[in-house]
Formats: C-alpha cells, sequence, structure tokens
C-alpha cells in the first residue's frame, strides 16, 4: 500500500500518548507499536471498585495524579506521597471479571500490593487493580464501526482518539479570550496528535493514512468523541473546575449526538496493525464531506 500523492490534506504526527492504566495520566512517546485494539498497553489495566465496576476521574479526580512510566517490561506507577508500584507487563495473579460500562469481560487481578496502594492513595477502600484478558473479545460498537470489527481493551468505546493541535489551540484562544487560562491536551487524553490541520478538520476527514518505516497505517475516524467532565479536571493538581467544557459548549456541540459537546474524533484500525507508529510520520487524508 502506497501513500496517495493527490491526497487532500498532509500533515504530521505531533504527539502520541498511551494510557496504561484507565483514567490515570498518559505517557508521551516517541514511538509505539500499534496493535490489534488501540496502542501498545493503551488502558491495559483499570481501577475497579470491590463488585469489580470501572472507577475513573469522574468518581476519584486524584487518579490524575498517578503517573505511570513504561520500561521495557514493567509499567512503574508514581503517585504523590506514595512509594513506586511496580507493575511487571507479563505478570498477573488470580483470575476475575470486570465491568466497564456495559460489558462484563473476564480479567486478571495484579494482586493485594497494587490494590492496597490505590486504596491509599485515592482514599476510597475497596480498590482493586485489573488487567485485560488478552484472551476475551471485546468489541467497539459496529454502529459506528460498519465492516470493521474493532477488537478493544478497557478504552470506553473504540481503539484510538485523534486530536488535532489546531483544535487545542482554538479552545486556549477562546478561554484566555475569556480571563481563563490555557489547557494542556493532556486533558483530552488522545492517542494521536495531528500538526498541520485547521482546528476541527479530525472532524471532517475520511481514512487517515500514516506512513511508517514499515509501511501504511490506515485509520478511519468513525464517531465524535462526546465529552464526560473529566476535561475540566487539572491534571498538574486533580481539581476541577468548569471553564473548559463551558467553554467547548459555546461552539462543540453536536447536533448528530443529541448535543453533545464532543472535541477529537473516535477511529478504527483499518490496515498496519503490527506497524510503529513514531512522532514525525507523514499523514495525508481525504475529505469525508
Amino acid at each position: 500500500m502506497t501513500i496517495s500523492p493527490s491526497a487532500d490534506l498532509r500533515a504530521r504526527v505531533a504527539h502520541l500518548f498511551v494510557h496504561p492504566v484507565k483514567s490515570c495520566a498518559g505517557v508521551a512517546l516517541s514511538e509505539v507499536r500499534l496493535m490489534d485494539t488501540g496502542l501498545d498497553l493503551d488502558r491495559a489495566w483499570m481501577v475497579v471498585d470491590d463488585t469489580g465496576c470501572f472507577v475513573t476521574q469522574r468518581e476519584l479526580p486524584r487518579m490524575a495524579l498517578i503517573a505511570p512510566q513504561i520500561k521495557a517490561t514493567e509499567v512503574v506507577l508514581r503517585a504523590p506521597g506514595m512509594l513506586a508500584l511496580h507493575l511487571d507487563v507479563d505478570r498477573v495473579e488470580t483470575p476475575t471479571r470486570a465491568t466497564v460500562w456495559r460489558d462484563e469481560v473476564p480479567a486478571w487481578d495484579m494482586g493485594h500490593v497494587a490494590a492496597q496502594w490505590l486504596s491509599d492513595f485515592l482514599g476510597r477502600p475497596g480498590l482493586r487493580l485489573v488487567r485485560f484478558d488478552p484472551d476475551t473479545q471485546r468489541l467497539a460498537d459496529q454502529k459506528w464501526t460498519g465492516d470493521v470489527a474493532a477488537p478493544v481493551e478497557f478504552v470506553d468505546g473504540f481503539p484510538l482518539l485523534v486530536v488535532s493541535q489546531a483544535s487545542l489551540d482554538e479552545l486556549n484562544a477562546k478561554l484566555q479570550a475569556a480571563g481563563h487560562a490555557a489547557v494542556d491536551m493532556a486533558r483530552f487524553r488522545p492517542n494521536i496528535v495531528l500538526d498541520g490541520l485547521q482546528a476541527q478538520d479530525e472532524d471532517r476527514l475520511a481514512e487517515l493514512r500514516i506512513a511508517t518505516i514499515e509501511g501504511a497505517v490506515v485509520l478511519r475516524p468513525c464517531k465524535p468523541c462526546s465529552r464526560c467532565p473529566i476535561p475540566n479536571i487539572d491534571p498538574a493538581t486533580g481539581q476541577s473546575s468548569p471553564e473548559v467544557l463551558d467553554t467547548l459548549s459555546t461552539y462543540r456541540a453536536n447536533a448528530t449526538l443529541n448535543g453533545a459537546i464532543t472535541f477529537g474524533m473516535n477511529a478504527v484500525i483499518v490496515n498496519g496493525q503490527g506497524h510503529m507508529l513514531r512522532v514525525g510520520d507523514a499523514v495525508t487524508a481525504d475529505w469525508r464531506f
């Protein structure tokens, strides 16, 4: 597969982010492997309560302060006032079940040390850390993915989230015009940030073609990303204030999603699983409309 020289749009991969533990801080990477389920290790772990149901920054905003670091064979979690928690990428403890939204799936419990670490830092007894079971298939909603059966791990809905830098720049201009501070892309938890687009161009793109060393990666934006209150949470402090969503609501209400506030596009993988994505990779695309 080759990159079309006649594509309508040319851009580049500006940033790549992986969020190993759902709803904890992300990790900026210069390169990362694209798996069937999205970026390698993205939302591979999840915090659950004593019933096995997922918990996020919506209920526990201090989760934003848990900062993972990805090493060769482990993920290390750090948080203020806590010793580091080391998670072996290839080691789990006991089988369990976990619920994320409407899906109850097999998972692996990461043990009592991880559970106590989370409960201590987040101030909520009974929390556990679970790992997605790779032998389980959880699929994104085919109402939106169409002919692509898109497996996912513990993400809310889709393998990838794509956002343009220009969209964040537009939001920050509106925030600053209203007397508020600019915000970082970390609030929106994307996987791929594109440079070279105009604000909100990602909403109107058909398939994205990313030129990697191994060959072309093809992604298909499929659904605007509707926003919960998490973007209001400052990832540096864990404190919430309403100005981000209040500002987005003035120009990003999406009629096709019953007026939901949207920012960024969810995407599925059409081709290129196993390839390495790198910051600086060239991107071409055609307009969907």
